[in-house]
């Protein structure tokens, strides 16, 4: 897909930005991009993530929000438009996940910056309880779990009340420390459901080809050839997706600027409230804003903004809202991804478009193209290729005319 880019941009003049959430972490797209092709692919990050000083307290973490971050991409693109005498180059931003939302919200506050933007996975109706919380990610990642194997599904299902019932004995933890091979003496047993919790949705998020991390995880969960309790199971789906290693669970695990970057915007701007129905194979969990409130305003010592992602960006209403004025974002997703629920799936307008892939998964039309990418893949990228190729050419239409009229330099 990366050579469309590289064409498109070398042939049109034109300028790509990149919305990342972490800068340390490329995708392979991006990676080849910002090798092969030299100044027209900007790479931007939240500025602020790569201080040090910014994590330390909430009057520095405040500056760290989406709003300010899409206004210092807009400044910093005008400038460097400006560096490169290229005023009139169009700009097309991309973004995937967090990065996607930026993408589109920054397409609707600076029309006048970015001709168009791409926001792949861009869960933007996720705020404010636009969708259901109890209708959102956990169900997602159950279905595809559902639909790779029923008898799998179950066995997770079924294992949540096994944990707590062996933790709840005398020496339970010490049973399950060894059962699952924990690298230190399990303290509590959310610990380890944590991190099956993570390991499924992991899974369930990016489960793309070739590997399809979900059918793996299944294959050993309903291939366990060492006992036929349910823990074992479970346990020789963690091997089956993590590999054979001396220790799992609880490994020592430096945190990254990501890590803790979004952990302060979900207790700020970034407001998701994510709830587990009892159809899932999850425990059942009801989302409380009051609590919420009060586990960020222990953490931060100020509180969230639950209603703020709505009310700058907007998202009730959002067909009648942006069908009066926005133009040119792709929304694409796959239905296989856990944020695909606070997606954009239908047309909004001709230019407000939704590109969607029954089995994509988390960014996946935005990551490196593959020989072996299968066609549904590959038809998506098309698409999305065209669509941004109808803009360029209206574009350039609309700026020859303005031209010939204003006597302005192309």
């Amino acid at each position: 897909m990366h050579q469309y880019w590289l064409t498109w941009a070398q042939k049109h003049q034109l300028m790509i930005l990149f919305l990342v959430l972490d800068f340390s972490v490329k995708t392979p797209i991006s990676y080849k991009l910002s090798r092969i092709y030299r100044a027209p692919v900007l790479w931007e990050v939240d500025p602020i993530r790569i201080k040090e000083e910014a994590f330390q307290n909430a009057s520095t973490l405040g500056y760290f929000n989406s709003a300010q971050a899409i206004a210092d991409y807009a400044e910093i693109l005008i400038n460097v438009k400006k560096q490169l005498r290229a005023e009139h180059s169009p700009v097309i931003v991309i973004g995937g996940s967090y990065g996607g939302m930026l993408a589109s919200w920054f397409r609707l506050k600076y029309p006048h910056v970015a001709l168009g933007a791409l926001a792949s996975s861009a869960p933007i109706l996720y705020f404010d309880n636009i969708i259901p919380p109890e209708k959102g990610y956990y169900s997602i990642v159950t279905k595809d779990f559902r639909e790779a194997s029923e008898t799998c599904y179950q066995t997770i299902k079924k294992s949540w009340s096994v944990i707590d019932e062996i933790a709840s004995q005398p020496k339970g933890l010490s049973i399950l420390s060894r059962k699952f091979r924990t690298c230190s003496q399990l303290l509590t047993s959310s610990v380890l459901e944590n991190y099956l919790m993570l390991m499924y949705t992991g899974a369930a998020q990016y489960n793309r080809p070739p590997s399809y991390p979900v059918t793996v995880v299944c294959g050993g969960i309903d291939g366990a050839s060492h006992g036929n309790d349910t823990l074992s199971k479970i346990f020789a789906g963690v091997v089956a997706y993590k590999g054979n290693k001396s220790c799992y669970v609880n490994e020592p695990k430096n945190q990254s600027e990501t890590d803790v970057g979004w952990r302060w915007q979900t207790c700020s701007d970034m407001v998701i409230p994510i709830g587990i129905n009892n159809n899932s194979m999850f425990p059942a969990y009801q989302f409380d804003l009051k609590d919420y409130i009060e586990t960020c305003k222990a953490m931060y010592g100020v509180p969230p903004r639950p209603h703020w992602a709505t009310t700058y960006f907007g998202g009730h209403d959002i067909k009648l809202a942006l069908s009066r004025f926005a133009s040119n974002i792709i929304f694409s997703n796959g239905l296989r991804d856990p944020y695909s629920s606070g997606g954009v799936l239908e047309n909004i307008s001709n230019t407000v478009v939704a590109v969607y892939t029954k089995n994509g998964s988390h960014c996946l039309d935005i990551v490196g193209a593959n020989t072996i990418d299968p066609d549904w893949l590959v038809k998506q990228r098309k698409v999305e290729v065209k669509i941004i190729k109808g803009w360029l050419a209206k574009y350039y239409a609309e700026l020859r005319a303005y031209s010939n009229n204003k006597s302005i330099p192309l």
